[in-house]
């Protein structure tokens, strides 16, 4: 069977250290190897017993400033990243160990988790892994923003961001998630956010691991890192990166070509759960059953 359609796992431990976005916590991070049908889990080595919870949609208990999920009484915040790099790298089944509630946001990007893990190498594993195949169009709509899954023999996302601001206005990036393509072209985009905004989550006790060196931060005219931009795109390149981080959550990789316009991790979320409500639309297969699909076409937002 071609790897591709098999189970993978990374092929030895890897750290990093950090501090978190919002609560400015320092926090050691661990990525372990986990067998087959593991898929991905958080646990806090600062909490007794060691508590895990699975990486799904429906343990998601917050999506206001970052993607938080949780169980009995406990969280782990700010997965997106993350949870991006182990999908864009393909990476099916893994522990990931943090001793504090926040992963550490290290440049505002996938990259240094993406080049972390690709250090440890990959295993591939005796399983197949089981893909959810998008049959019929999935599609959820309100007040501008719109995400929509059509048939596609493959993970592919198109996503356009829209802010009124000069030096972003309208934004759209496509892509099949391949590996290659993911460290290549996605993994190092950052997170961005407005002055006035970081300004103001630091006045309530937010953001206070936030800076020029964890996110780009725009002004009015002006993009204030000193070294500018890392792609004349990368805003709606992060947004992407986000949007494979949210869509992870399925809990198994897709075959689906999705497109996303205008949303967020809110959004996302809102989306996962109607994909799950319209249980018609998909299947899961693996390889060996997976018929190609057809792809359909593509509904767009009106200006």
């Amino acid at each position: 069977m071609d790897h591709r359609y098999l189970q993978t796992t990374i092929a030895k431990e890897v750290h990093c250290s950090g501090i978190g976005v919002h609560s400015g916590k320092q926090v050691n991070l661990h990525v372990r190897p986990a067998p087959v049908n593991h898929g991905i889990k958080f646990a806090r080595l600062d909490l007794p017993n060691c508590p895990s919870v699975p990486a799904r949609f429906n343990k998601v208990v917050d999506t206001s400033l970052a993607t938080v999920i949780g169980t009995d009484g406990f969280i782990v915040s700010t997965i997106e990243h993350m949870m991006a790099a182990l999908a864009g790298l393909g990476i099916d089944n893994a522990l990931v160990l943090v001793d504090n509630y926040e992963l550490p946001i290290m440049d505002g990007s996938a990259g240094p988790f993406a080049r972390m893990l690709q250090s440890a190498g990959r295993q591939v594993q005796s399983a197949p892994r089981i893909f959810l195949v998008v049959q019929e169009p999935i599609e959820l709509e309100e007040k501008g923003k719109f995400v929509g899954a059509y048939p596609a023999p493959y993970f592919r996302l198109t996503c356009t961001i829209a802010f009124d601001h000069p030096l972003i206005q309208t934004q759209t990036y496509d892509a099949i998630i391949q590996d290659g393509c993911f460290a290549e072209e996605i993994a190092d985009a950052r997170t961005f956010g407005f002055r006035h905004e970081v300004e103001y989550m630091k006045k309530y006790g937010l953001g206070q691991g936030g800076s020029l060196d964890t996110a780009i931060v725009v002004d009015h005219d002006k993009i204030l890192n000193p070294g500018g931009l890392r792609y004349p795109d990368e805003f709606v390149r992060h947004k992407l990166l986000d949007c494979i981080g949210d869509f992870s959550l399925l809990g198994l990789p897709i075959m689906a070509h999705i497109v996303t316009q205008r949303s967020g991790h809110a959004f996302n979320h809102a989306f996962l759960e109607r994909f799950f409500q319209q249980k018609g639309a998909w299947q899961t297969r693996t390889f060996d059953t997976a018929a190609t699909c057809t792809a359909k076409p593509v509904k767009q937002l009106a200006n």
